[in-house]
């Protein structure tokens, strides 16, 4: 059997590991530093969930991804064009030419749904009744509904028959929030 006799020095010991801290201090605010400016840099190109100067087309997939970031950052995409299918859905506090163009998003595994959608403006939207499905190309303006909101100015809207799809679901792991990655 070996015994070891070890003999510490307390001032030594106390500075390699006082220094060994300053190192990892340093190290983690260096990764934290970079972290948030290549994040902010990068956050238009990684996050964009509508391509910009072009329509894009929503799809049951995508959806409330979509609506999740034009949601959260109005500004990013004022003047994108859209182009999507829902049915009309108006509450009583909108004015005669608004109305939600919405789909049904599950929130559960019994088929609970809650109704999501795009606040939208047409001149002539007491033509469409409510329930009715219609797919619309529009562009999207920032407005006021109880605060800063995205409004779909529609340019073109028709009426469709249900579709297949009807059902949305929550926003997916693939969705990149575009206020930068930390």
């Amino acid at each position: 059997m070996f015994i070891y006799n070890i003999k510490i020095n307390g001032s030594k010991t106390f500075k390699y590991f006082f220094i060994g801290i300053v190192l990892l201090v340093v190290v983690i605010v260096g990764i934290v530093a970079f972290k948030i400016f290549y994040g902010a840099s990068n956050s238009t190109e990684l996050s964009s969930c509508l391509p910009q100067n072009k329509v894009s087309k929503l799809s049951a997939t995508n959806y409330t991804n979509v609506l999740k970031a034009v949601h959260e950052n109005i500004d990013d995409y004022v003047g994108v064009q859209i182009n999507f299918t829902g049915y009309v859905y108006r509450v009583l506090d909108l004015n005669q030419n608004q109305f939600v163009l919405a789909r049904n998003m599950i929130i559960s595994s019994d088929f609970q749904y809650v109704v999501v959608g795009f606040l939208c403006e047409y001149e002539n939207s007491k033509d469409f009744e409510d329930e009715t499905w219609v797919e619309l190309t529009g562009t999207i303006t920032k407005g006021d509904y109880h605060g800063d909101m995205p409004i779909v100015k529609v340019t073109q809207i028709e009426k469709v028959d249900k579709p297949n799809e009807e059902l949305v679901y929550p926003p997916d792991e693939s969705y990149i929030p575009t206020s930068g990655i930390l």
